[in-house]
């Protein structure tokens, strides 16, 4: 009897006492990655990215424009024109994604095309010039900030006409906004769209 008291003494003990080293491991953790952790990266990211780290925001006189990450839909001949966004209504954060339309869907096949046919209105061109694919199609995210070079030069004249500017200088506007392959190798090179049209609106 003595026997099986002591046995059942000293399980209880045992439990008692991995439980007692669950807690604090639990707890050693909680701080370490709920708080320390968070801490010492929101630290580093204010001290060396603080642009970044607060959401690239574009502010002018202390107003938020928008943000140079998270694209918005421009419209009039006097800005440069964003690519298309399924996300929502078009470029909606909270409801980012692509339209999930596969190659042989009648639907996104009938939406390109008209977006082919506005864009050449748009930009005065022929029936058989080559329209860039970025102009026409989503991105998957719906929130591209981006465009090519090639559809921002394509979208030049019309915007150099509308600001009575010569085609030479918005030219230069674009190449001044063309970022380059991130470190040099991935990705295309591409335009900021809301960085140009901001610039070309004169905001310092």
């Amino acid at each position: 009897m003595n026997g099986s008291k002591e046995t059942g003494f000293h399980g209880i003990k045992n439990i008692l006492a991995e439980l007692r080293v669950s807690v604090l491991a639990t707890l050693s953790l909680a701080v370490l990655l709920c708080g320390a952790y968070p801490l010492v990266v929101w630290t580093l990211a204010q001290a060396f990215f603080p642009k970044q780290a607060n959401g690239s925001l574009l502010v002018r006189g202390g107003e938020v424009l928008g943000a140079s990450l998270i694209g918005r839909e421009f419209s009039g001949s006097r800005y440069f024109h964003s690519r298309p966004s399924a996300a929502g209504e078009g470029y909606d954060a909270a409801a980012s994604g692509g339209s999930n339309l596969g190659p042989m869907s009648r639907k996104l096949v009938d939406e390109v095309r008209e977006r082919v046919k506005r864009y050449r209105q748009e930009n005065g061109l022929k029936e058989s010039d080559t329209v860039p694919a970025d102009a026409v199609t989503a991105s998957a995210s719906g929130l591209d900030p981006h465009i090519t070079p090639e559809n921002a030069l394509v979208q030049a004249r019309r915007v150099a006409q509308a600001r009575g500017m010569s085609e030479e200088a918005v030219r230069g506007k674009i190449e001044a906004h063309t970022e380059g392959r991130t470190m040099g190798i991935l990705g295309e090179p591409r335009v900021n769209v809301m960085e140009l049209n901001l610039d070309l609106d004169g905001t310092p």
